[in-house]
């Protein structure tokens, strides 16, 4: 009998032999991860200082991690210097036992909460990944609002003395009863484009949420001396953003420092909507793409009077007062750098915040509200992934939570008792994977049998 004979007598398919594998894999990791850490935890019983711990008992706890749930013994000890109850094991691996979600799925599950478009959909897809439901969608929804997120987060070096900046708001619906939208201005720095094979990327990029009441390019300016060490006597600034009055602000606020540009998505949204049949549209639509702002002024003028529709006029009307009001706010700022003695040689045209706002708005609108707690946390959790900046939950910090002092060994010997933990667990590896692949308890003549052994070594 051939082995696609066998499977199909035997009903293994793919997926069942996935499956099978995958739930032995699961298996296998719960014991060895099990026993690796009360190996550890054994020898700091053996190396403390114990003088100063007192072992009290065994405390067992379940943890939740990516490959399913754990049960362990850790040791409790009582800590006479600082008279408090402490685990040994917790401070060495900087880790919380008394919680049940281990760091690596809690940060998962904030990651997910930020991918996906609910945090049901995260509960949903992190549950398939593990194999059953391990955390309800208002866990991920508390993991997101106490993760930590690392505010000051200065990019390694700068590449030049112009910042490039794309302004955009975002109204998102407030929980309670009579609350309004409201609008949340965010900012896209980056400090120009680098070629990253076929794609195009943007280099050092960082994104700015403005909280609170106070000024927003005030804000913003102590942000980019803080991320991009930002000098104002040499630095120079392309803002591009449509013509709300707190956008435009920053033509006053960082004077012949900064060069502002009105997005060309929102003009020709709006020519659209005023020129719609227009015969001159498509002579308009050609003076903007080629940014001749004299020209397009021209077009326009000409064009008023001549809609039929007197809200067009008066929308067209305000467009032309507008561009005419920010000189220079839809020629081509390469021109203006190049003014400034910059080699604008490897820029592209301006116009990524729409593309910002159209990824938040698919995660913040579109039905829901949110309270602003919430919302200003999700905000921190979405940008700090957009921005490759790592999520720290509450319990996902780098360091232990005890004092340094509380450790109990020195780097070297900490590594000294992971590895010795490893070769113990090491020699435990093929009786665990036995014992949980049911396909290696079978007839050795079996063909799957052969084709599992056949992948010892790899």
């Amino acid at each position: 009998m051939n082995i696609q004979q066998h499977l199909t007598t035997n009903s293994l398919t793919w997926k069942e032999i996935e499956l099978d594998l995958f739930r032995a894999l699961q298996n296998a990791f719960t014991e060895l991860f099990t026993a690796l850490l009360e190996d550890i935890d054994r020898q700091l019983a053996e190396t403390r200082d114990k003088r100063r711990y007192h072992l009290k008992d065994k405390r067992r706890t379940t943890i939740q991690t990516l490959f399913g749930e754990i049960t362990f013994e850790r040791n409790y000890y009582l800590d006479r210097e600082q008279n408090r109850y402490t685990f040994l094991l917790d401070s060495f691996l900087a880790f919380d036992g008394s919680q049940s979600i281990s760091p690596c799925l809690e940060e998962t599950a904030v990651g997910l909460a930020v991918e996906c478009s609910s945090y049901r959909k995260a509960a949903h897809t992190l549950a398939q990944m593990v194999g059953y439901p391990v955390m309800s969608h208002e866990t991920i929804r508390q993991l997101v609002l106490e993760a930590e997120v690392p505010l000051h987060c200065p990019v390694d070096q700068r590449y030049g003395r112009v910042l490039f900046v794309e302004a955009d708001g975002l109204f998102v619906s407030r929980q309670g009863k009579g609350k309004r939208a409201k609008e949340d201005k965010i900012l896209t720095v980056h400090e120009g484009w680098k070629r990253n094979g076929s794609r195009i990327e943007f280099v050092n990029q960082r994104h700015y949420v403005h909280e609170g009441k106070g000024e927003v390019w005030e804000g913003f300016e102590e942000f980019l001396m803080n991320e991009y060490a930002y000098d104002p006597c040499r630095d120079l600034l392309v803002i591009n953003g449509d013509g709300a009055p707190w956008i435009t602000a920053c033509r006053e606020y960082f004077k012949r420092r900064v060069c502002f540009q009105l997005d060309r998505f929102h003009v020709a949204r709006e020519l659209r909507q005023c020129l719609s049949g227009h015969p001159r549209r498509q002579a308009i639509r050609q003076k903007l793409a080629k940014q001749d702002e004299e020209g397009l002024l021209v077009e326009l003028n000409s064009a008023l009077g001549t809609l039929g529709d007197e809200a067009k006029e008066q929308q067209l009307a305000a467009l032309i007062h507008r561009i005419e009001s920010m000189p220079g706010c839809i020629r081509d700022y390469r021109e203006w750098l190049k003014e400034q003695g910059v080699d604008t040689t490897g820029m592209y045209p301006m116009g990524r915040a729409e593309s910002v706002m159209s990824q938040l708005a698919y995660r913040v609108k579109y039905r829901r509200s949110w309270t602003d707690k919430g919302l200003r946390a999700f905000f921190k959790a979405m940008i700090a992934r957009m921005d490759g900046i790592r999520l720290f939950g509450r319990r996902l910090g780098e360091e232990s939570s005890q004092p340094a002092e509380e450790t109990a060994s020195t780097a070297s010997t900490k590594q000294t008792i992971v590895n010795k933990a490893k070769q113990r667990v090491r020699r435990l590896l093929p009786e665990v994977t036995r014992n949980n692949v049911p396909y290696l308890q079978q007839s050795s003549g079996t063909p799957i049998y052969h084709a599992l052994s056949e992948l010892k070594g790899w």
